[in-house]
């Protein structure tokens, strides 16, 4: 019983879950971000390839 009462007062496992949940929120962010600048680089290479099509070159 002592030994699950000082495992509920240790805060080093909280700690460490509040880490991996930030890591968690930051790795979303930048995967998010890569994405949506991966889709509109496409976007724009599609557009200069179109218009230089468009311009016979």
């Amino acid at each position: 019983m002592r030994s699950f009462l000082s495992f509920v007062r240790e805060e080093d496992g909280v700690t460490s879950v509040e880490y991996a949940v930030m890591l968690a929120v930051i790795l979303l962010v930048v995967i998010s971000a890569i994405s949506a600048f991966g889709d509109r680089q496409n976007s724009m290479w599609t557009n200069i390839h179109g218009e230089m099509q468009a311009h016979g070159i």
